[in-house]
């Protein structure tokens, strides 16, 4: 890798000082492995040092940056055993907590079945879960999504249709067995 002086390393430190915790976070979204998301963030910023010199000069250097992240989580999910849906949802640990910015962190506070909703997000296939982590928790909109992820708009459309579609039966299937309500 050649840099073309310090000011350039200095860039790209604070670049990664800035962006680092917002991709821990959608890489633990998308895997449900800290230990993962970790690994994801750490190949993402090796990609992004590799290509600075280029990125740098992007309108949008945060956003190629996340899609080189969900891309390798969206590559990986095939080549490695995840833990099991029952082993994410009914797990105790929230490293969400640790990792979330203050502005994110805040969000999820708001939510008074934070655990409900993971749940749910933990159940979806990735590619689902890829567009509801970009839209409702990176605040994304279809066309950036779409940019994001190089799919047509209306797969975007069509995706985000079928998870939130797959959440919602999920949901009122547990609410018919007794399950937590989101209100309680």
């Amino acid at each position: 890798m050649k840099w073309f002086g310090t000011s350039t390393r200095e860039e790209f430190e604070r670049f990664v000082s800035d962006v680092t915790v917002g991709l821990l976070r959608t890489g633990y979204l998308m895997t449900w492995d800290l230990g993962e998301a970790e690994n994801l963030v750490q190949e993402t910023l090796l990609r992004a040092a590799m290509r600075w010199p280029t990125i740098r000069g992007m309108d949008y250097p945060r956003a190629y940056v996340r899609r080189i992240l969900v891309n390798l989580a969206i590559d990986r999910s095939t080549e490695r055993s995840s833990r099991t849906t029952a082993e994410i949802y009914s797990s105790d640990e929230d490293p969400l907590v640790h990792v979330a910015d203050r502005d994110g962190e805040a969000q999820l506070l708001r939510i008074e079945a934070r655990s409900e909703i993971l749940g749910l997000l933990a159940r979806l296939p990735l590619r689902q879960r890829a567009v509801i982590v970009l839209r409702y928790f990176e605040d994304l909109s279809e066309a950036d999504i779409a940019t994001q992820l190089d799919w047509p708009i209306g797969t975007v459309k069509s995706t985000a249709s079928r998870a939130l579609e797959s959440m919602q039966r999920t949901l009122y299937a547990q609410r018919l067995a007794g399950g937590p309500a989101m209100n309680e």
